[in-house]
């Protein structure tokens, strides 16, 4: 979906016209609600693919860009008249501080060239960049403590995807270290969530 993937520009772009029935959202979808959405906020969807998850937050009444590097993910956003960015995690075409929420569903583990320890934790660096101070991240994975999260891996594993899954514990190390602060985690089915606060100026995180 985003930065760095052995293979997984095609994957995605093959599967873009039949992504959103294979992987819908909840009617219900709490993310909306976890992230505190309100009118005029601006958020970036990296790694979001069709818009799936851009859709709802739009209906909440916030901005909200999509950013993935597979071409046939990104005309299925544009479709849904979401404005989309073609682009890598690594290297985020915005300023520093340009967004009040940035959003991660499902990709943070494709983040994985040249090296997944290097290119997962330029990521993070990179993801925070661009977040205001105050603001915060979301980013949503598979749990890879339960074991349907582990039959995941091994499905994109056999579809060389080149696929990198960390524990939660892990994902929020690299965050803390460069900064995030730990707010909110959620685990729910498989999935987990975690929201994290980029502290104001002048704070430093605890």
């Amino acid at each position: 979906m985003v930065a760095s993937m052995r293979l997984p520009i095609h994957h995605f772009d093959l599967l873009a016209h039949r992504y959103d029935c294979l992987f819908s959202r909840p009617a219900d979808d709490p993310l909306p609600r976890l992230m505190d959405v309100r009118q005029g906020q601006h958020i970036l969807d990296v790694g979001g693919g069709t818009g799936r998850n851009a859709l709802a937050l739009r209906d909440a009444g916030a901005s909200v860009i999509v950013c993935d590097v597979s071409l046939g993910m990104m005309r299925r956003a544009t479709e849904r008249e979401l404005p989309g960015v073609l682009a890598d995690v690594a290297h985020l075409p915005f300023g520093a501080g340009v967004f009040d929420q940035v959003l991660v569903v499902d990709a943070y583990h494709h983040f994985v060239e040249p090296d997944p320890e290097i290119a997962q934790t330029l990521a993070v660096s990179e993801l925070l960049r661009v977040l205001n101070h105050g603001g915060r991240l979301v980013i949503e994975e598979p749990n890879s403590n339960r074991w349907q999260a582990r039959l995941i891996a091994a499905a994109e594993s056999i579809l060389l995807m080149g696929s990198r899954f960390v524990s939660p514990e892990n994902l929020i190390t690299r965050v803390t270290r460069q900064g995030g602060r730990l707010i909110l985690r959620d685990e729910h089915g498989f999935s987990v969530d975690l929201i994290f606060e980029k502290p104001a100026l002048g704070e430093e995180a605890v």
